[in-house]
């Protein structure tokens, strides 16, 4: 896919005088699982909804896979599955029959909708209670049903809102094998919006943090998980006394991680080699030594810590989520 999964320029969405998108641009890449980020109110649904033709923006553009969302929703909801965080079942129908009719609205004849329907059921993960109703079924199961609805036509693009929600632990993780293993054929490009970061970093690629309505951090989330060039993952065998006078000496610090692993930040200018200078000089050895990673949490609060402070929403990276 050439085209971007998203691209949002300078989008706004008011409510009379609640603005819900404030400006936002950003061009996030197709072919990966993007994790969509941000506390209550931070306008992920009015994003999501936007993107589906569901709302119109107040200014500015909006586009899936090149479609502009305001003027051919129905082009847009055509390419797209998706997953809602509410329940929308219809009820007295069976998964089976549920599925089907969301594939006899995609256009697939009956019989088609029938067939194609039993091969995502049993992708998801249910067996004979697809002939159940669906309002019998427990939290877990209308997740898995509310995806195989999402991807019952063989969609481009795939926005799931808070997939995991109100699954047990080894529901969670089924379910995020199969969005990994979604992502991972290369034709369908993911967005994930979630509150469980966890969750976001096991699959995700990239990242998008609103906050306030304005993008507050967006990239790839390998790049934007490095601590910094001067901070260093460490581990030495030997007395490590020496060392850590010679690192406060220069202005470095160290903090414990877990076990024998520390955590050193040098001074600006400082790299690698000068770890291993102060190691040979205090008569201990480098085991383990690699940048510093911080996790999405870290990642997420220091976009948070950043919101507070009156940024604008143009801070790092902002204007694009390609690695």
């Amino acid at each position: 896919m050439t085209e971007p999964m998203i691209s949002l320029v300078e989008l706004r969405k008011s409510f009379g005088a609640v603005e819900a998108l404030r400006g936002v641009s950003v061009e996030v890449p197709a072919g990966g699982t993007v994790g969509l980020l941000g506390p209550n109110g931070a306008g992920k649904s009015t994003l999501i909804r936007i993107l589906l033709g569901l709302l119109k923006p107040s200014s500015g553009a909006a586009h899936v896979l090149g479609i502009d969302s305001a003027s051919n929703p129905l082009d847009i909801r055509s390419r797209v599955g998706y997953m809602p965080e509410d329940d929308c079942h219809i009820p007295g129908l069976s998964a089976v029959g549920y599925v089907a009719y969301a594939a006899e609205l995609s256009g697939l004849p009956p019989a088609d909708a029938i067939r194609r329907a039993h091969e995502v059921l049993d992708y998801v993960g249910m067996d004979e209670e697809r002939y159940r109703q669906v309002e019998t079924y427990s939290s877990g199961m209308r997740q898995r049903i509310k995806l195989a609805q999402a991807i019952v036509h063989d969609p481009e693009v795939l926005l799931l809102d808070e997939p995991t929600d109100g699954m047990d632990p080894t529901g969670r993780d089924d379910m995020l094998e199969l969005i990994h293993d979604i992502a991972s054929l290369g034709d369908v490009s993911v967005l994930v919006s979630s509150h469980l970061l966890h969750d976001v970093e096991q699959v995700c690629r990239h990242i998008v943090v609103l906050g306030m309505g304005t993008v507050r951090l967006a990239g790839d989330l390998a790049t934007l998980r490095l601590a910094g060039e001067n901070c260093f993952e460490v581990r030495l065998k030997g007395d490590p006394s020496a060392f850590l006078k010679g690192l406060a000496r220069i202005g470095g610090e160290a903090h414990p991680v877990e076990g024998e692993l520390l955590r050193v930040s040098l001074p600006a200018g400082a790299g690698a080699k000068r770890i291993v200078q102060l190691a040979h000089e205090g008569h201990v050895q480098v085991r383990h030594l690699r940048p510093a990673l911080n996790t999405l949490e870290d990642v997420f609060m220091q976009a948070m810590r950043e919101e507070g402070s009156g940024s604008t929403g143009t801070e790092r990276g902002a204007g694009n989520a390609h690695p």
